[in-house]
Order: structure tokens, then C-alpha cells, then sequence
């Protein structure tokens, strides 16, 4: 089936490359560029890939005060066609069709999934804004895109779980519903602040993350950088605890170069 995703994709983003390339480029209230490719595949093959998403139940709770929501890197342990839809967008194929809309040049993938893997999201679950850490987990190459592949069938704007892409001060963002069959590209560097809101309704949003890496940097200098969470303006008590929670994180990291986190990387590359 992987075959079979990556000439759908490929053939999905190569036919409108012109119109997603513009749209990508345009410069709108935020700095980050992004763009969102609707019907990616047919309606038949992505409601598939939504029902052999696991349960809940078998997925990584991450609940603290930056995050509530399901993720999973142990992608064997499901139906293969999560393994294949994951793995689809780290083909060269896949992302030479990507690069050519974005831009993006010397980039690599990511087929350990040291970033990306599924994620779902129930009722009240959130992300807060928050940039990206800015590399692999060698630290050799900066993260430089994010490919984000929903596939939850009704999905409406109402229902909340949307991605949100903020400008630099983190006080006006627009809004990208995630809406069903729907891939959105985005550019991450160390202003590409973004979130998720609050999901509204008993339903699940589920979602496939995959990153591209660079060894240029995306900003034009060389920095490095953790995960770093920022409140919603109106949340001033969550903006100085994350303040805070960063400096800590930070000081970790100075320590532990890979950081103290959970290491669940896929192993099986080769899917």
C-alpha cells in the first residue's frame, strides 16, 4: 500500500505544484509560510488510514499544562497502513514533489520519527503555542518543515483541534482547520510559533506528523533551541510558568544533549 500512497501524493502535489507553490509563498498577517493541499488522496483511502488509527488506549497520554493529547512513534504495533502513510512522506519521491513547492533546499528526512509519528486528540485536549526544538536528534540538522496530514472524516471548523500559526509575539494567529483528507506544509525555524486549540466535541482528531531537516539553518544564523511553550495572550499566569518551565528545560539540555525524554524511536525504517 505504501507504493500505491506515494504516486497518489506525489501525483496530488505535482498537478496543482503551481497554485500550492503561490499559495506556500504569500505573505499573509503571520511570517511563517504555510499552505494546505485539500484532497490529498481519495476520500475511500484516507477514511481507511482513519479507522487502522490504534485506540486511545494504546497510545502515550501527554498531559501537563503546555499539552493534552495521544501520540505514538511504535508504529509496528499497528495496522500497516499507519506504518505506510507515516513512512510515505519520508520517500525521496514524496518529498522531492514537497521541495519543489517549498523551496527547500538540501533538505533530508526524518525515518527515525525522531519528530514526527500519529497523534489523536479527544474532547478538551490542546497544544499551546510553542516553536519547535530546532534540531534532529543527532543535532546536526535544523528542522525546516512540517507536514501535517489530517484524517478525522467530518471534521468541521467548530469542532476546534485546529492548528494555529502565530506571529512573532505570539498575539494573533490565523486559524488552519484540520480538516479531513487535508495536508498542511509549513515552514518552521525559531518564530514559527504554532498551536492547537481546544477540541470541542466527543470526537477523535487524528493526525500524521512527519518534519524535513536542513543542514543550513532556517534562520539565517546558527542557534540552537528546545521545544519552547508560550501561553495564549489571555493565559498571563501560563505565560510566566512556561517562561520559567524553558529556562529549566534549557539548563537540561545543556547537560544532556538528547534531553531526558521517553526514546521511543521507530525502529523498522525500512517500512
Amino acid at each position: 500500500m505504501k507504493e500505491k500512497l506515494i504516486e497518489l501524493i506525489t501525483r496530488r502535489l505535482y498537478e496543482d505544484a503551481e497554485a500550492i507553490r503561490k499559495d506556500f509563498d504569500s505573505r499573509r498577517q503571520i511570517d511563517t509560510r504555510y499552505t494546505a493541499v485539500d484532497n490529498l488522496l481519495p476520500d475511500e483511502i484516507a477514511l481507511q488510514i482513519s479507522e487502522a488509527f490504534p485506540p486511545l488506549s494504546e497510545m502515550r497520554f501527554l498531559d501537563s499544562f503546555r499539552e493534552k493529547k495521544y501520540t505514538s512513534k511504535s508504529l509496528d504495533k499497528f495496522q500497516p497502513l499507519v506504518s505506510d502513510i507515516t513512512f510515505a512522506f519520508q520517500d525521496q519521491r514524496v518529498m522531492d514533489a514537497v521541495l519543489n513547492i517549498t523551496g527547500q533546499v538540501n533538505a533530508v528526512g526524518d525515518p527515525l520519527l525522531y519528530a514526527g509519528g500519529i497523534s489523536a486528540m479527544s474532547k478538551d485536549n490542546f497544544l499551546n503555542p510553542h516553536i519547535d526544538n530546532s534540531h534532529d536528534f543527532e543535532q546536526k540538522n535544523y528542522r525546516v518543515l512540517n507536514l501535517l496530514y489530517y484524517c478525522s472524516p467530518g471534521w468541521q471548523v467548530g469542532f476546534g483541534g485546529n492548528l494555529e500559526l502565530w506571529d512573532e509575539n505570539v498575539s494573533t494567529a490565523v486559524e488552519i482547520p484540520s480538516l479531513f483528507n487535508r495536508l498542511v506544509l509549513m515552514e518552521t525555524n525559531d518564530h514559527s510559533w504554532h498551536s492547537v486549540n481546544r477540541v470541542r466535541v466527543n470526537d477523535i482528531r487524528r493526525c500524521v506528523s512527519n518534519y524535513y531537516f536542513s543542514p543550513d539553518s532556517p534562520n539565517g544564523y546558527e542557534t540552537t533551541h528546545i521545544t519552547t511553550f508560550k501561553g495564549r495572550p489571555d493565559q498571563k499566569l501560563n505565560r510566566i510558568i512556561s517562561a520559567a518551565d524553558g529556562v529549566v528545560r534549557s539548563a537540561v539540555r545543556r547537560i544532556a544533549k538528547r534531553g531526558l525524554g521517553r526514546r521511543d524511536l521507530f525502529e523498522k525504517s525500512d517500512k
